[in-house]
């Protein structure tokens, strides 16, 4: 039930719009409704939604345009902190062409080192999904990811053979929380083989962690062709 002019205030009604992203009643980018709307449905001012919604969007969680109206962020991007990009939009940024193919894609129980790493119940399912990314037809980037089946049981009927896992997760559930991590490794057969790199070559390796209100959804490998350059502004 709205509540009354007296006791809304703006902070109530961003933990309110929070709770609506994060529960995905508000998908990612959907429309908010307007502010005037807003501000009937909270007995209050269209200045209190104005501050709420303008404080989200310096979050990150929201994007404002005039006269577009406020829509929901794909993946929230805070301020001084690292933007995670999709590799699409990584590769059309660059004045490339973007394609994707599956490398394979399977249910299986996770293994000792990840269970240990997103402190996982037992025998928790994850379904484990490899895939390439290019720019034309040379290697971009190999992705290998783990998607905790409990946190989001719809994973078991996804199909990655048109679209990765990444696109995938942004499109059916947000995150809370982010732990990125940057290292160089080295190409083993089977990554030199992905990536065209000699066998043993240091490759550019991000890992990234991602949990929703404090639930494990996905760890992620990701190995970068030669070449690869990554900057943020702050």
């Amino acid at each position: 039930m709205p509540q009354s002019s007296d006791t809304t205030s703006y902070k109530d009604i961003k933990k309110t719009v929070l709770s609506r992203i994060r529960s995905g009643e508000w998908q990612p980018d959907s429309l908010l409704p307007n502010e005037q709307d807003l501000a009937v449905e909270f007995s209050c001012t269209r200045t209190t939604v104005n501050r709420a919604l303008r404080e989200l969007a310096d979050e990150g969680y929201l994007e404002r345009r005039r006269k577009a109206g406020t829509r929901v962020l794909s993946a929230p991007q805070r301020q001084a902190r690292f933007t995670i990009p999709m590799v699409r939009d990584e590769v059309e940024a660059m004045g490339g062409t973007y394609r994707y193919a599956l490398v394979s894609s399977k249910l299986e129980t996770a293994p000792e080192w990840l269970s240990a790493r997103l402190a996982l119940s037992e025998e928790q399912s994850v379904m484990h999904v490899r895939c390439m990314h290019f720019n034309g037809n040379t290697p971009f980037q190999f992705e290998d990811r783990w998607i905790v089946t409990a946190s989001v049981p719809q994973v078991e009927q996804a199909d990655f053979s048109q679209i990765g896992p990444n696109e995938w997760l942004i499109q059916t559930l947000p995150f809370t929380n982010v732990e990125l991590s940057f290292l160089a490794s080295r190409a083993d057969t089977t990554l030199a083989g992905f990536l065209d790199v000699p066998e043993g070559e240091p490759v550019f390796t991000g890992e990234r962690t991602t949990w929703l209100q404090g639930q494990p959804v996905t760890f992620a490998k990701m190995f970068f062709a030669a070449g690869y350059r990554m900057t943020t502004q702050f």
